[in-house]
């Protein structure tokens, strides 16, 4: 069965944006973003929400941008054809490798389990993610952690009641200032 996962960068405070919505902390280095490029290649299909949706959109036209890096242009390769299924409300439509989910993400997790396919199903965002923990779907949790403290704003972790037991799989530096979680929820 394919595995659920939910990566994002997150201050050392627990929020993946501040109060004020920034995320300019967690811009990455090059050794960051060729942890990225590794890590997408183990997904088949991505689930966002809205906002992480937009801020993604950058990179369906970046491939036309002529100053682009070898980074940025593997980086492009790889995730303008991936599979993604954005959940929203005010959205109609979607662009590229992208489709609007039709239901919640409980179901479509399930439905995609049930589909054959390769990689790991990645979750991005903190909303899309907590909806998906409550309903006890994410397997892995992997955190790129920045040496900041933002005060507030939006959490990677859920703020709910319920305990869930983790066992850490991996731990690594990256960069000379961010480290990498990765832990399996056990079950």
């Amino acid at each position: 069965m394919r595995s659920v996962t939910y990566s994002m960068n997150v201050s050392l405070d627990g929020y993946i944006v501040g109060p004020d919505g920034g995320f300019d902390w967690s811009e990455p280095e090059p050794e960051v973003f060729r942890f990225w490029i590794d890590e997408i290649r183990d997904v088949g299909v991505h689930l966002m929400g809205r906002r992480l949706y937009e801020t993604m959109l950058y990179w369906e036209t970046a491939e036309q941008d002529p100053a682009l890096g070898d980074a940025e242009r593997e980086w492009t390769a790889l995730w303008n054809p991936l599979p993604k299924v954005v959940f929203s409300t005010t959205l109609s439509a979607v662009e590229g490798h992208a489709r609007l989910a039709s239901g919640g993400v409980a179901e479509e997790i399930e439905r995609l389990r049930a589909e054959p396919g390769d990689g790991d199903i990645a979750i991005g965002g903190a909303t899309l993610a907590a909806q998906a923990a409550e309903a006890g779907l994410i397997d892995e949790y992997r955190a790129i952690v920045y040496p900041v403290l933002v005060g507030g704003g939006i959490p990677f972790f859920p703020r709910d009641e319920r305990r869930v037991n983790l066992e850490l799989v991996e731990t690594r530096p990256i960069a000379t200032k961010v480290v990498y979680l990765r832990h399996r929820v056990l079950r």
